[in-house]
């Protein structure tokens, strides 16, 4: 038998208790207020019914009773309310997709899945049905031949191109770059558009730029860019004397 001392007044009283009501009592689960509320009911009820067999009035054994559970009585544990906690994925910078390509090299293509902010000011060329579809090829065949970066032979590039693709005849005779659209115009049938943005050109179209001490530069335009003997996204950045294609 284990037992409670009950304190009131300076006077302790010893109050029987069996162990299985003991270890019901401080171990109960707290779960639910409902049960612990019925555990120290049992307890408290237990208590004073030995208190009122001693000689003590009901109404103060229940009160000793009710007293003597404070120091034994345990709190609920605290359980925090559940809360909502947003997961987000890895960064997918070093992800990337995999294919293989019509030649069977296996080519990697990052995965771009945010937000990019560079809004896109230049959209890609567009194919005018009223000039020469052979234009359009003679801008693959530069492409195809295209350098990564320039040679310094960009006429000598275009005008293989163009040959190559049948828009001329017969190889161009001009030596400097910056005399590619006088040429072009009096020798094969080529018509200075009324364009002066290079990115309004059309796929196909030549784009002559002069410059005082130097050759100048000629290029055509493609469907992301521009192209003589190197590719790149950019326009020359020389003063633009025409942009030239053929019916």
């Amino acid at each position: 038998m284990r037992r409670f001392l009950l304190f009131c007044c300076g006077c302790a009283w010893a109050v029987s208790a069996t162990a299985t009501e003991v270890e019901t009592f401080t171990t109960a689960p707290r779960s639910t207020d409902g049960e612990m509320r019925q555990a120290e009911l049992a307890i408290v009820q237990r208590a004073s019914a030995e208190l009122r067999r001693k000689g003590i009035p009901p109404g103060r054994a229940v009160a000793m009773a009710r007293a003597a559970q404070a120091p034994v009585e345990i709190p609920p544990p605290y359980e925090a309310p559940a809360r909502a906690i947003a997961v987000f994925p890895p960064p997918t910078a070093a992800r990337a997709f995999t294919y293989t390509d019509t030649k069977g090299n296996t080519v990697k293509a990052p995965i771009v899945d945010r937000y990019q902010k560079d809004r896109i000011v230049r959209p890609v060329a567009k194919v005018d049905p009223r000039i020469n579809p052979m234009l359009a090829r003679a801008a693959s065949i530069a492409q195809e031949r295209a350098h990564a970066h320039s040679k310094s032979r960009c006429w000598r590039y275009v005008k293989n191109a163009l040959l190559a693709s049948g828009v001329i005849s017969s190889y161009p005779k001009s030596v400097y770059a910056k005399e590619a659209g006088e040429e072009l115009v009096r020798v094969y049938g080529f018509k200075k558009l009324p364009i002066r943005d290079p990115f309004k050109a059309p796929v196909g179209a030549v784009l002559v730029y002069g410059s005082r001490r130097a050759a100048g530069h000629v290029e055509i335009r493609t469907k992301t860019g521009f192209v003589s003997d190197f590719q790149n996204k950019k326009p020359s950045p020389r003063p633009l004397i025409g942009i030239y294609a053929k019916a």
